[in-house]
């Protein structure tokens, strides 16, 4: 199964930017975000939005949602090509736009969604192992699914797998992965075995008599010998 595309059309209102390299600090500083809308046999255009407004329209449509750029009188339709962030503080500080064209396909990183239980997990007390996070698919831009569901309630037995051959297959686009890919299994629950603490050995330890003694078949040195050395 996939979760629908939201049936409302996105629209990301922009501005035509004039500032780049370091000077696009000051856009920051206002509350907007540098970015360019870029495509095939397209003049690249320069532009900047709010980044509250971006913010929060990227975290429902994600690169998988076609968004609609406007300046001005114009509108391009894009996906989400790549964005950059502050290593720090996570800000964003960049987008990249990719204009599309709504009749042919394009290739799109879908993330997985993991529903259900697995008895083998729940019951079996086997570990759950999740080898693949996204797939790449290829659909109209306004086709792509927001997410891809995998369904982990197959894995009753430890040693179960889900693989890309195992997902259904959709008219709406077309998963380009090995199909022998594994996406999930469960495997054997294994206790880790812990060592006992093997007891040190206690030192050796010298009575008075023995140290002044020394050890056998070694002189000890006497107070009159040390004195001399020390002169």
């Amino acid at each position: 199964m996939t979760q629908p595309q939201t049936a409302e059309k996105v629209v990301l209102e922009a501005q035509v930017r004039e500032t780049f390299g370091k000077q696009t600090r000051k856009l920051r500083k206002e509350g907007n975000i540098p970015a360019n809308v870029f495509g095939k046999s397209f003049t690249p255009v320069a532009i900047s939005v709010d980044t509250k407004v971006f913010n929060t329209l990227f975290k429902t449509a994600g690169e998988t949602t076609v968004i609609y750029i406007k300046v001005g009188d114009q509108e391009y339709p894009t996906l989400v090509s790549d964005i950059q962030y502050h290593p720090v503080t996570e800000e964003v500080l960049h987008v990249d736009f990719k204009k599309v064209n709504l009749k042919q396909k394009v290739e799109a990183r879908v993330p997985l969604h993991f529903i259900g239980e697995s008895a083998a997990v729940e019951q079996k007390n086997g570990v759950l192992l999740t080898q693949v996070e996204e797939l790449i698919v290829t659909a109209l831009p306004t086709s792509i699914p927001h997410a891809i569901e995998v369904d982990i309630s197959v894995l009753k037995e430890i040693g179960d797998a889900i693989r890309v051959s195992d997902l259904a297959k959709s008219a709406d686009y077309e998963i380009d992965e090995e199909p022998e890919t594994v996406i999930a299994s469960v495997t054997e629950h294994i206790e880790e075995e812990i060592e006992p603490e093997t007891t040190a050995e206690a030192p050796e330890i010298l009575t008075e008599k023995e140290g002044e003694e020394g050890t056998a078949g070694e002189p000890t040195a006497t107070k009159e010998s040390g004195e001399a050395e020390e002169k």
